[in-house]
């Protein structure tokens, strides 16, 4: 802007504070931008892909073939490295030699599934806690340029006889672009936080249903055992 009081004008008669404030709200919104597409980018592949990879597994003929189909059809990988993680506990445990031999393979399929659900979680999870932060802090950090403002506006103004324009127009124009700012980065935080949050019960209720059926298809003695080598050379693809 070319007038007096535009944008450039308040950045020039800002302080160091004041500017240290601006680029932080700044890089504050440009991170969260940032984790806001590329987590909707996620949820959308999860939201795509599910019925197509439940459908792909439940539809092969074998164990082997059936993760084959579930990773090809799963964009996520969620759920592919579930049954992934369960189908090679089922096929690992006969070989057990280790203390988990006494347990049976229902537990250790129990066990299997339980921890790949955690790391699953941990992931989706991701920058939910930085979107917080933001979603809280980032009207503080404006209302302390706020602040800073007026406090300028007020120095401005002592000694003076009689109120001139030119001297509060600045520092207080300068508060009030702080503050919307603080509330520019903080609403869509804000909105995705709970967005992204709502998402992720979403996909944790279908991965908990698919580790369900998938615990029982794996230990009632019904499975395909498959081949152990094509389970293993899977995971090692899939990781």
């Amino acid at each position: 802007m070319d007038t007096p009081v535009g944008l450039a004008h308040f950045w020039s008669q800002g302080d160091f504070l004041t500017h240290a404030i601006a680029i932080l709200l700044l890089l504050l919104s440009v991170s969260s931008w940032a984790l806001i597409a590329g987590k909707a980018a996620g949820h959308w592949r999860a939201g795509r892909s599910h019925d197509a990879a439940i459908t792909a597994f439940w539809s092969a003929n074998s164990l082997p073939e059936a993760v084959a189909a579930l990773k090809v059809a799963d964009r996520s990988g969620i759920f592919a490295q579930l049954a992934l993680a369960g189908a090679y506990a089922a096929q690992a445990h006969d070989a057990n030699r280790g203390i988990g031999a006494g347990v049976s393979v229902s537990e250790a399929v129990t066990r299997a599934l339980r921890s790949q659900i955690v790391k699953s979680q941990a992931g989706i999870e991701h920058g939910l806690t930085f979107l917080a932060s933001v979603g809280s802090t980032a009207p503080f950090i404006g209302l302390l340029g706020t602040v800073w403002g007026i406090y300028h506006a007020l120095v401005s103004l002592a000694g003076a006889t009689q109120v001139v324009l030119d001297k509060v127009a600045g520092p207080v124009g300068e508060a009030l672009i702080m503050t919307a700012a603080g509330l520019f980065v903080a609403i869509p935080a804000v909105l995705a936080y709970n967005a992204f949050t709502r998402g992720n019960r979403i996909v944790l209720a279908q991965l908990d249903g698919f580790a369900h059926d998938l615990h029982a298809y794996l230990t009632t003695g019904a499975r395909t055992r498959g081949n152990l080598h094509s389970i293993e050379t899977a995971q090692r693809a899939a990781n």
